[in-house]
Formats: structure tokens, sequence, C-alpha cells
């Protein structure tokens, strides 16, 4: 038998997994690699719409229409469907789906990576999207100005029930509470992978999500650095996390960039306010978990770590 160069295995192998990756549906090579699934059944596409309770009136944006399937759809129920999608040939079969009917001037198409788009205005987002992007497309979404009034997403149904856990269950995380800090989410239904074309490896989910308005008085780039630290290892103590060498280094340097703006005269031993920051810290997240309970409000965990910055500052001075 004839011995294969290393190179040659190489690129057949290479082969072999780009056609794995291109799916044929309906004369149209689909590319599962970056997300390629089409919604075939139209009874979950009508039930996803209806879950929207789209008005006449509104806007709506659709990420990764695909071929249309929901697209039609929405056209009928809105005033107008902002589609964004990244393939071409998927765009000349969308255009080509409304061509001649009363639906295609309603339609709007953005070509690219929704990603690197600017959002335009919208009053609801119904979209099945590329699981790929599934966690930086929902904070780009809650982050968006002005606010909509409501989404209704297709996820990955281990990344939906991460959006609804609640404290205590093993699938809480950072997500969970930047998540539901900023928005309502509830998890709808359940969506098994043989209703897509071609079908995905995972099972699926459909998540309502209802962003707060007005948003809570906190500036989220800061909240997310310290929700970071404290599950970046999740059997860590909160203690632990915030004495680790990179989060102290870390720590340190914020803090002597904050005495030199506000002109304050920092300490030369850094080391006894990192742990009072620790232990205030501790104190705080304690505040956080009894307000998911609904035990106390939002606005007086706030007021408790107000109170510690206030102890923080006066142990400087």
């Amino acid at each position: 038998m004839p011995k294969i160069k290393a190179g040659a295995s190489g690129r057949c192998r290479e082969r072999q997994q780009q056609r794995r990756e291109l799916k044929s549906v309906g004369g149209l090579m689909f590319n599962t690699g970056i997300g390629q699934h089409v919604l075939k059944n139209p009874l979950i596409v009508n039930s996803i719409i209806d879950k929207a309770a789209l008005r006449p009136t509104d806007v709506v944006l659709e990420v990764g229409p695909g071929t249309g399937n929901m697209t039609v759809k929405l056209l009928e129920k809105a005033k107008k469907v902002i589609a964004c999608e990244l393939d071409l040939r998927l765009v000349a079969e969308l255009h080509k789906r409304v061509q001649g009917t009363p639906l295609a001037s309603k339609l709007q198409v953005m070509v690219g990576d929704v990603l690197k788009t600017d959002l335009p205005f919208f009053d609801a987002c119904v979209a099945n999207l590329p699981y790929q992007i599934s966690s930086p497309f929902v904070f780009k979404l809650l982050l968006h100005r002005p606010f909509f009034r409501c989404a209704v997403l297709m996820f990955q149904r281990e990344f939906a029930l991460r959006l609804v856990a609640k404290p205590g269950d093993k699938l809480y995380c950072r997500l969970s509470i930047n998540t539901q800090l900023l928005a309502r989410v509830d998890h709808l239904m359940k969506v098994g992978k043989n209703n897509f074309r071609p079908p995905p490896k995972v099972e699926s989910s459909v998540v309502r999500i209802e962003p707060k308005n007005p948003p809570p008085p906190i500036n989220f780039q800061e909240w997310d650095g310290l929700v970071r630290i404290t599950f970046v290892r999740k059997n860590k103590t909160l203690s632990a996390a915030f004495k680790s060498s990179a989060v102290q280094q870390l720590l340190e340097k914020n803090y002597r960039i904050h005495c030199s703006v506000h002109n304050i005269v920092s300490r030369k031993c850094f080391c006894c306010f990192n742990n009072l920051f620790c232990f205030k810290m501790s104190l705080y997240f304690l505040f956080c978990f009894i307000y998911h309970y609904k035990i106390l409000n939002f606005e007086h965990s706030i007021g408790s770590l107000k109170d510690s910055m206030s102890c923080l500052t006066s142990t400087r001075t």
C-alpha cells in the first residue's frame, strides 16, 4: 500500500472538515461552522412571533434571517423589519423571496457582522441567532440606546439556562448576574434539534428579554470587572479571589490612579487597605445575593456599597 505524505493527509482532513461544515439545503450550501441552521418548523416560527407580541407600528430587528422563513412572518405583523445578514448568498435569497410582493417595501437588509455594526432604532428583536455570538450580542443588545421593548431570541439550551439561572443553581454564573441586573429574563420553550435544517449538534431554547428602564444606577464596566474577579474560580472564596497576586496588583494600580486623580495621599502599605477591601466586597456580594432573593431592593444594596466605600476612604486618612 503506497504511503501518504503528511502534507497530503493534512489537506485531505481539511477538505473532509469543510464538507462536514457545508450542508446543502434546497440548492444552497449552508456553513454550519458560522451557525447557519435554518428553523424549518412553521409552528415554532409562529409561536416565537406570538411570544414577541408585535404591534403593527413596530420596527423589528432580526439577526441571521437565513432564507427568510421567519422574516416573511415578521413582515406580515410589523411596520418594518431590519434584517442583519453576513452571507451575501442568503441576502440574495431573502430579496428574491419578497421581490414583487407588498412586503418588499417593508424589508431593510444590513449586510455585515452585527457585532461590528451600530444597531439602528428598533422596538423589538426577534432572531434565531448564530450560537457563536450569543453572549456578546446579548450585552450589545442590553447596552443599546434608546431602549427597545423586548427581545425573543433562540439560544443553545445550556446558554439559555445560564441566562435564567438563580443563586444556588449549578449554572449560576457571571452571565446570569449581569443579564438579570440589566433585564428581566424568561425561558419560553424548548426547541429540538430536528426542527432545524441542517440540524445542529445541540438542543435549543427560546428566551424573552425585557430591559429594565431605567437601568440600575451603576457603571456597568466597573461592575462587570468586579463580577469577573469573583467568578474567575467558582470554588474559591471571595477573600482568596481578591488576594491573588494579579488581582492585588490591579487593585493597587487602580488605587494609586484614584488617589492621583482625586488628590488623595495614598497609603505606602497597600496590604491592610486591600484586606479591608476584600471584607467589604464580601459583605457587598452578600447584599447582592439577598437582593436576588427579593429580600432587599437594589437601592439598599447600592447604598451598602457606598457606605463600604466611605469606610475605605476613611481608613486612608
